[in-house]
């Protein structure tokens, strides 16, 4: 029986993959998948809290998964477990809610008005919580933006606003990044931990960070902190930033007013679960299965996590090819998790998902500049590419991501496309939607990093 792989067209195929994958990783089936409920008895990985131990279930939600982990949730609770309080902070609009709970939609990814509001309001009540108050408190990306309160009187919303565009267009690492944003915050670094500390805690996470880095996730809230003092102004020093601080933050930087955040081994963490319930691991499982369902040889390739564009691009194009001399004649499956670094050179529309196709459009169509001997772009190989994020936004874009193949280009220059002209305005969006060739989700209520496929035969 000839396989999917072997006889639909390719493009065609990656969509299929990428939506089917989608499916998998929705964060109700990885609820369904990793938390079960026994009696009283709430199971996550190897740990389990005793719900009929407590005398309240409250649940603090937020990110941009805020609202579909609550209702996840929920359901593995039970309405015999129903939180009697709970505060859902998201970018997308309140929905329904029990009697007791307050959502708010706030901003990302900067931080707004109603940032500060939710964030006030989770540490109120917070403060209110005892010995007997279990306390759910469910992580997503986005959180970072979407709650957030100064931790000094001195330092304005603004200020901290002003604060993250430094930081992100400065050049640092995500981690140099937030070890300032958590030395600044009165939520983030453990922070909120700190607030509930008579309280049992249990942190379920979608990890949108590289693997193992909990802490990272929304500037870890309700983890101890890995970084210092020491750190923030080493990177202060190191990019060049204190000058370009608002004042009132180079103030607290220069004369060493900063207040370090709850370490491992304090006392909020005493009475403290953590799990990740989904993180990129499981979209790479989850594409893998669906490969493979349609006849593809597939295999994962992480070591281009969080590299340059143009070098997580090489990595991978070697890797197909290498599959193909390994599996001749048979449908190959490069599939890859995780972020890339694209950094913002025009005034365009598009993301680092898009870009990522769009860097490729020459070599797919076997341009010489861009397909060297060897490479699984020569005639007579069909090869496709598809990157898309798994939270459906891609930069300033509408879209999700894109897909493209040996075709793309010569369909783009009958629209009088150029893929260089486009990548050097990163404006990507605008050379694929004309083509069809985006892929539009809107919003999803996930946020378990990108995906990256190469399908050739």
């Amino acid at each position: 029986m000839v396989s999917d792989a072997q006889s639909r067209p390719l493009k065609e195929l990656a969509r299929e993959i990428f939506f089917a994958t989608l499916e998998d990783v929705a964060v109700p089936r990885l609820f369904e998948r990793k938390l079960t409920r026994q009696g009283s008895v709430l199971h996550f990985g190897t740990e389990n809290v005793d719900l009929a131990a407590f005398k309240v279930i409250w649940v603090i939600s937020f990110g941009k998964a805020a609202w579909a982990m609550f209702r996840a949730l929920a359901d593995v609770l039970g309405e015999r477990y129903r939180p009697a309080r709970g505060i859902i902070v998201s970018n997308l609009p309140p929905q329904r809610v029990f009697h007791g709970f307050m959502a708010y939609q706030a901003s990302h990814p900067y931080p707004n008005y109603y940032s500060q509001v939710a964030a006030d309001a989770i540490l109120e009540n917070l403060r209110g919580a005892d010995e007997k108050t279990l306390i759910c408190f469910l992580i997503s990306g986005g959180g970072s933006a979407l709650v957030e309160s100064p931790l000094e009187k001195s330092v304005t919303l603004e200020d901290v606003i002003a604060l993250n565009r430094v930081l992100v267009g400065c050049g640092a690492s995500i981690d140099e990044i937030n070890s300032i944003r958590k030395h600044l915050s009165a939520v983030k670094g453990g922070r909120l931990a700190e607030a509930a500390a008579k309280a049992h805690q249990v942190t379920l996470l979608l990890s949108d960070v590289s693997e193992g880095n909990p802490a990272t996730i929304a500037s870890g809230p309700t983890l101890p902190d890995p970084t210092t003092i020491e750190m923030c102004t080493v990177v202060a020093e190191r990019y060049n930033l204190l000058g370009k601080f608002p004042p009132a933050i180079r103030e607290l930087f220069e004369k060493k007013k900063l207040k370090e955040t709850p370490k491992p081994g304090a006392a909020a963490f005493e009475t403290s679960q953590v799990f990740v319930v989904g993180s990129s691991r499981d979209v790479l499982h989850a594409a893998h299965r669906q490969a493979g369902a349609r006849g593809f040889r597939a295999e994962c390739e992480m070591s281009c996590d969080d590299a340059p564009l143009a070098s997580a691009a090489e990595c991978l194009f070697a890797s197909l090819e290498r599959m193909q001399r390994e599996n001749p004649g048979a449908p190959v499956a490069v599939i890859s998790g995780g972020e890339i670094l694209c950094p913002v050179t025009g005034d365009g529309r598009g993301g680092r998902n898009q870009a990522f196709v769009l860097h490729a459009v020459e070599r797919l169509a076997g341009s010489p500049s861009y397909a060297p001997e060897g490479s699984g772009a020569s005639e007579g190989r069909e090869v496709a590419v598809l990157s898309a994020g798994t939270d459906g936004i891609d930069g300033n874009s509408p879209a999700a991501g894109a897909v493209a193949d040996g075709e793309t280009l010569v369909r783009a220059r009958a629209l009088g496309l150029d893929p260089a002209d486009s990548f050097r305005r990163s404006d990507s969006f605008s050379f694929f939607d004309p083509l069809g060739d985006t892929i539009v989700t809107g919003p999803l209520e996930n946020n378990l990093r990108d995906l990256r496929l190469l399908l050739a035969r």
